[in-house]
């Protein structure tokens, strides 16, 4: 039941100024805070953490249609009523009636919800309709989708199809931690999608029969839909070369639960000689990862780690970031084959470098890229399904695949989409594929949002699309932020703050637009500038050179 609890924090409504954030602790409740915020000079109590893992949002960005943006990684929330507005956040705030009495402020509210801070969405629904939503893949998309509609009073059948062991999972965890066991990083239990009417089905999908609306599986199932969600992520990609063509064993890819199992299994208890292979996002998390009382490796192509997407002068901080904690590196290095152990002729013992270096290795794990996983319609051949040259599917802005009629929608990493944001088309955006979690989802967000739409009206062409900035995050050495996308390439940089102890914002810019922004140790640069970014206010490097501070730059 309801109650009133008094803040001990705030005395009067009145001394938090408009767009100001104040954290308060709630009398009565040990460990119990809240989070006002005052926007349009009204007070709003909320739970004060992000749902995704717990920032504070004191710290976080109000805007002035009343979201407010976690510092770390993009989640979004409505300030009035707590729910969230962009990813990656699972679940909404809580929020308490506010009231001042008697020289005080209190808030009205539940024990148990002031102490979480947060709702959880069971969506508990009974399918009444004759609509069929079918989602294939199991990832950040697909929840993304199933979440949204469901909070959008979508009636009709959901079912999911997925090949990943294990229901939906927080995927970046397996890089950044290594997290063998799959609840612990299980984002909803198993009862959620039963009270939510949501059918799981675990398969591969073999092909798409465009024409007859039905999608048919690796088990011989052909299941109906009337609207089709392709979310199926990537397929890691492996060395054509000696030795890495499955012949040799301790050589592992990372994308599933069951390889994290594999790769600690190796390992064992300490002092592994293991060589990484890529230096990009995926091969600096899982150095950083197991640097701890092992012989670590990383072999890149580039002159500095991550250097595609971040620039040789900022890669260098990430590099001197890990060789901090032991890990060695051989960069602008190719790799040529590898070859078995001595003792072991099944399992491999060295990789050999192009440059005739050899590095022994008791383990090796590839962390060369993804593709996109459309193997299922490389051979289909309807009119509509024009592969690109990655193997991605175009779509429009509302992520459906042009041709289909709304019915057939494709998000993650098999979708090009046209991105809108700075130093892109303002009217048609530019055609760009984005692998994160967080694209992902918010696209399956905006896919839940157009289907319901779509179920009225037979046209998208009068839905807006909801704009949203990329944001991606990273785990090395230090957690890097990052907002924005280079989809034309960036020419310019400015870099701020103190790069030599990893404390720094780096603003990518093409000509005088800054595309980009880089943070690590600044919290809430990042948040900042997504939301500048979002809503076509961003200072031109030209300012950022002048000495424009972006946190004191107003929200318009």
């Amino acid at each position: 039941m309801a109650q009133e609890y008094k803040l001990k924090d705030i005395s009067s409504l009145a001394d938090i100024k408009n767009n100001d954030k104040v954290e308060s602790e709630v009398e009565g409740i040990q460990d119990g805070k809240v989070l006002v915020v005052k926007f349009n000079n009204k007070a709003y109590a909320m739970g004060p953490k992000c749902t995704h893992y717990g920032a504070p949002l004191k710290l976080g960005v109000v805007a002035p249609d009343g979201r407010i943006t976690c510092p770390w990684h993009g989640a979004c929330f409505n300030v009035g009523t707590g729910d969230v507005e962009d990813a990656p956040a699972p679940n909404s705030l809580s929020t308490y009636e506010i009231l001042e009495k008697n020289g005080a402020v209190y808030i009205k509210g539940e024990e148990a919800m002031i102490k979480s801070g947060q709702r959880d969405p069971t969506l508990k629904c009974s399918a009444s309709s004759q609509e069929k939503v079918v989602i294939v893949g199991g990832g950040s998309g697909a929840l993304g989708v199933l979440q949204s509609i469901r909070q959008l009073k979508y009636t009709g059948s959901l079912t999911m199809i997925t090949r990943e062991p294990n229901l939906i999972i927080d995927r970046t965890k397996l890089s950044k931690a290594l997290i063998p066991d799959a609840e612990k990083i299980q984002w909803r239990p198993r009862q959620w999608y039963q009270e939510a009417s949501i059918d799981t089905v675990s398969d591969d999908v073999t092909s798409v029969d465009f024409n007859s609306k039905t999608v048919t599986t690796a088990s011989g199932k052909s299941i109906p839909y009337t609207k089709l969600v392709l979310a199926t992520g990537g397929v890691p990609r492996t060395l054509p070369l000696e030795g890495f063509k499955g012949d040799l064993a301790n050589i592992f890819l990372l994308r599933t639960i069951p390889d994290v199992q594999s790769i600690l299994a190796a390992v064992g208890d300490r002092n592994k000689k293991i060589v990484i292979i890529g230096s990009s996002f995926i091969g600096m998390e899982v150095g950083n990862a197991l640097a701890s009382n092992n012989d670590v490796t990383i072999v890149g192509q580039e002159k500095a780690p991550m250097e595609r997407v971040m620039g040789e002068q900022v890669g260098r901080i990430f590099q001197r970031n890990l060789e901090k904690a032991g890990v060695k590196f051989h960069l602008q290095a190719g790799v040529a084959r590898a070859t078995p152990s001595a003792s072991d002729s099944s399992t491999v013992g060295a990789v050999h470098l192009s440059n005739g270096t050899v590095l022994p290795a008791d383990l090796v794990i590839l962390g060369v890229g993804v593709r996109p996983a459309t193997d299922f319609l490389q051979s289909n051949t309807h009119p509509a399904i024009n592969l690109e040259k990655d193997g991605s599917l175009k779509t429009n802005e509302h992520f459906a695949v042009p041709g289909l009629n709304n019915d057939v929608f494709a998000i993650g990493d098999i979708a090009t989409f046209p991105y809108q944001g700075p130093g892109t088309d303002p009217k048609t955006g530019t055609p760009t594929r984005i692998e994160h979690w967080n694209v992902a989802q918010n696209a399956g967000r905006a896919v839940a949002r157009a289907i319901i739409h779509s179920l009225s009206s037979s046209s998208l062409d009068n839905l807006k699309p909801k704009s949203f900035i990329p944001i991606f995050w990273s785990a090395v050495g230090a957690q890097l932020r990052y907002c924005g996308n280079t989809p034309n390439g960036w020419d310019g940089l400015v870099l701020r703050g103190e790069p030599d102890n990893a404390k720094f914002v780096a603003y990518y810019c093409k000509g005088d637009t800054v595309v980009a922004v880089a943070t690590m140790g600044m919290d809430p640069i990042m948040a900042k500038c997504a939301e500048l970014m979002r809503r076509g206010g961003m200072p031109t490097k030209e300012e950022i050179e002048g000495g424009v501070d972006v946190l004191d730059v107003e929200l318009k």
